[in-house]
């Protein structure tokens, strides 16, 4: 227990830093009992629905983050969280009302805190490209993962055996991918479907840009390197995993207007759970668990797949947050316990049982 909670100190300090600004707040802005429960009551929904919609995340961040240097490690764990919690959380919605109203960031910080319901109106109304950029970038994560020619360990092994055979071909998973995003702005009214199709090419390209700098640096470090493992460039692997990241806040950003309108509250709470998904990365590099259970980081790139085709299907019909998070649970939940099967079948057919 006490090894378990040295993971997730720091998290639960800024947990009870931010219900504390919360209820600070919430005093400040309201004169009945209710209605400062009911803030505190939001702050703690919205930090559930953002664990819940990340957990994949924290997966991914650690099959990368085991493969980089310990260095570019901590700088992530530093460095990533504030980008993290003050960047995608907090800056982005503001930087999206600042373009779409064509106003200053001093504005937009004003509009988000007086006129909560236009600062809404401006956001949700980018929703269509926050899809297309996000739901493009994911797929390309999930599906790099299965069209890999190297993969030999397969958890849906009908599946993805088909996905390795064909993954030779060239380019097969840009022209799924570029086939779904057109397939969906067909379905889109003109004035929106422009829009659509191109924040999607914007994320595809984004992927290709950020993998390829990674590629390049990593071919950097095996120059410089005579023997032994060749760890993931830091500067490639920290590029990557900030666009990740980014990509999986949007539907949490989105998402957090259902619950309220009102910038500091999601703030608080999208960033309790943004924490908490650092100290869940931390856990699953330091404590090994990738290597223990084998289909676990399967059952995440599952996920991101189905947040992918999610937040790119959500331009034509909206699904509810809590539909997406249980998704992304239940595969992440399933692969853990077939890796535990695993696991018990290789312990009793060995030779000490």
């Amino acid at each position: 227990m006490a090894t378990l909670l040295r993971y997730y100190t720091f998290s639960l300090v800024f947990t009870a830093a931010c219900f504390g600004l919360g209820l600070w707040y919430a005093i400040a802005s309201s004169d009945s009992l209710g209605a400062i429960l009911s803030i505190l009551w939001i702050i703690l929904i919205l930090s559930i629905l953002e664990v819940s919609l990340s957990f994949d995340n924290a997966v991914v961040n650690a099959t990368v983050l085991r493969e980089m240097d310990e260095v570019w490690q901590q700088r992530f764990l530093v460095w990533g969280i504030a980008i993290a919690v003050f960047g995608t959380r907090i800056v982005f919605p503001l930087a999206i009302v600042a373009v779409a109203a064509n106003i200053g960031p001093i504005e937009a910080i004003d509009l988000s805190l007086n006129d909560p319901e236009r600062y809404e109106q401006i956001v949700s109304g980018a929703h269509v490209g926050i899809a297309g950029f996000g739901g493009a970038f994911l797929s390309m994560v999930g599906l790099k993962f299965f069209f890999d020619a190297d993969k030999d360990v397969h958890w849906i092994g009908a599946i993805e055996r088909q996905l390795v055979k064909v993954s030779s071909l060239p380019a097969i998973e840009i022209a799924l991918l570029m086939s779904v995003i057109w397939f969906i702005s067909a379905q889109l009214p003109d004035d929106v479907a422009l829009t659509f199709l191109t924040a999607g090419i914007g994320g595809l390209i984004t992927f290709i840009a950020v993998d390829a700098l990674g590629e390049y640096l990593n071919m950097r470090e095996e120059a410089k390197k005579a023997s032994g493992v060749v760890m993931r460039s830091g500067l490639g692997g920290f590029l990557y995993l900030e666009v990740l990241d980014a990509s999986f806040s949007f539907d949490g950003v989105i998402g957090a207007f259902a619950l309220s309108n009102n910038m500091v509250i999601i703030a608080l709470g999208l960033s309790i759970g943004a924490m908490f998904v650092r100290s869940m990365t931390i856990h699953l590099v330091r404590a090994g668990t990738l290597a223990q259970y084998r289909y676990l980081e399967h059952g995440a790139f599952w996920a991101i797949i189905a947040l992918g085709a999610i937040m790119l299907t959500s331009a034509i019909v909206h699904i509810p947050e809590t539909i997406t998070g249980l998704i992304g649970v239940t595969l992440i939940g399933i692969s853990f316990w077939w890796s535990l099967r695993h696991n018990k079948r290789e312990a009793a057919a060995s030779p000490t049982g």
